[in-house]
């Protein structure tokens, strides 16, 4: 088994690299863990509170859960994924079921802030953007399908994405084996990278 944290800003290509990734790696050989689904849960705020929580701090997370699921799919188990709903900001009664895979991709604004998440990892990567080019990802996406304004956008950006960035995602940097500099858009690195992941799995069998 090998496995990949996958870390970055909002909108910097995390998801553009992990579905490259996925495309040109063995089929039925590759599992996703979203870090988004392990938010905490937050039932029990009130829920005209829960507006103002802060999700791009590392508090937001449940690292226990998510450092304990990696360490029992290394142990070949399966695990129940939790689904975490925006809209509430509640962790949902359902959950995914995900059985143990070759490769092991958990990708996440702070995939690798947390020693023992990392320390489970085979190889760490940083998928790295200028500000400028995050930015207007997110007021696309914000827009278009959750529904904000750009003046929202931009208060938020201002507010809580840029400061905790720097705080926070940014510093990851130094953990990674890897940094990806455009994003999803860097073909080279993403071509290097499968040619190093399949040289590992045949090493590794």
């Amino acid at each position: 088994m090998f496995i990949i944290g996958i870390a970055g800003g909002t909108g910097s290509g995390k998801t553009t690299v992990v579905r490259k990734l996925t495309e040109r790696l063995p089929k039925g050989e590759v599992v996703v863990i979203p870090q988004d689904s392990y938010y905490k849960d937050s039932s029990h705020v009130p829920v005209e509170e829960r507006q103002f929580i802060n999700f791009d701090h590392p508090d937001a997370f449940d690292w226990p859960l998510l450092a304990k699921h990696i360490s029992l799919l290394k142990q070949g188990q399966p695990i129940e994924q939790p689904v975490y709903s925006y809209i509430t900001c509640t962790r949902q009664p359902e959950t995914i079921h995900i059985e143990p895979k070759d490769i092991i991709i958990v990708e996440g604004i702070m995939a690798l802030s947390d020693k023992k998440l990392r320390e489970q990892m085979d190889l760490k990567i940083f998928v790295d953007a200028d500000a400028d080019d995050r930015l207007i990802r997110v007021i696309s996406r914000d827009i278009v399908e959750r529904g904000r304004t750009t003046e929202a956008v931009m208060e938020r950006y201002q507010r809580v994405l840029k400061p905790m960035h720097q705080q926070f995602i940014e510093p990851c940097k130094r953990y990674a084996d890897v940094i990806i500099p455009q994003g999803g858009h860097n073909n080279a690195a993403i071509n290097m990278l499968v040619k190093f992941i399949k040289q590992q799995m045949r090493e590794n069998k």
